[in-house]
C-alpha cells in the first residue's frame, strides 16, 4: 500500500494519498489545505483516486472536500453520524475498497461522534482519535472523555502492537509511530481507569 502522509495548513494536519501498489487506485483521506501538494503527490505516482474518506466532520479535516471533490470527480464519504453533507455513509466494519486493498472502518468516537480510523496492511489512520503520545480533546461539542477511553482501550486495545500510526495532526517530533511504542510511551493509552483517563484529559 503506497501512503502519502502531506502536511499542510497552519494547524499541522496531516491530509493522506493512500494508494494500492498496483493498480494505482486509491482515495484522499481529510483534504483541508495545500490542496495543490495533494493533487502533486497524486500525479507523481499516477494515482486513480475513487473516493475522498474524511475521519470526522471538523472543519480543518473537511474544508478541501467540495474543490478536491469537484477536480477529481469522486464522491465523499463519512460516518452515518456526521453532519455534514456527503455521498456515501460509513459505519463500523465497513470496508473502503481501492484496487486490491481494502481498509476497515473503525468507529472510534470521543473527540468527536462521527470520528472513525481506518485499519488495513499493518497501518491505522487514526484522525484526531490517538495522537503519537497523545489523544484527541473531548472539549469540542460530541467530545466526551468516557467514550474516548472506551475507543482508545476496546479499539485499539485489540490490535497488534507492529500497527503503525498515522495520525491526523503533526503533533510530535516522529510523523508515525506503531501501537506497541504508544503503549509504552502515551499516557492516555496507559491510564489505568476512567477516573485516571480523565483526570489527565479534563472533560
Amino acid at each position: 500500500m503506497i501512503v502519502h502522509q502531506i502536511l499542510v495548513g497552519g494547524m499541522q494536519n496531516f491530509t493522506y494519498v493512500i494508494a494500492d501498489e498496483k493498480t494505482r487506485k486509491g482515495i484522499v483521506l481529510d483534504p483541508s489545505w495545500d490542496l495543490d501538494r495533494v493533487t502533486d503527490a497524486i500525479r507523481k505516482d499516477n494515482i486513480e483516486i475513487e473516493l475522498i474518506v474524511n475521519t470526522h466532520h471538523h472543519y480543518d479535516h473537511t474544508i478541501g472536500n467540495e474543490e478536491m471533490a469537484k477536480t477529481l470527480g469522486v464522491p465523499i464519504a463519512q460516518h452515518v453520524d456526521s453532519e455534514l453533507e456527503h455521498d456515501r455513509e460509513l459505519r463500523d466494519g465497513d470496508t473502503v475498497e481501492f484496487g486490491e486493498s481494502s481498509l476497515k472502518v473503525l468507529h472510534t468516537p470521543g473527540h468527536s461522534v462521527d470520528g472513525i480510523s481506518l485499519l488495513g496492511d499493518s497501518k491505522v489512520f487514526t484522525g484526531d482519535t490517538l495522537f503519537i503520545r497523545s489523544c484527541g480533546r473531548v472539549d469540542f461539542p460530541g467530545g466526551s472523555a468516557s467514550v474516548l477511553y472506551r475507543s482508545l482501550k476496546e479499539v485499539f486495545g485489540k490490535l497488534d502492537d507492529n500497527v503503525v500510526v498515522y495520525p491526523g495532526h503533526d503533533y510530535a517530533s516522529d510523523p508515525t509511530t506503531t501501537l506497541g511504542q504508544e503503549r509504552k510511551t502515551n499516557p492516555y493509552l496507559m491510564a489505568g481507569s476512567l477516573e485516571e483517563f480523565t483526570a489527565l484529559i479534563g472533560g
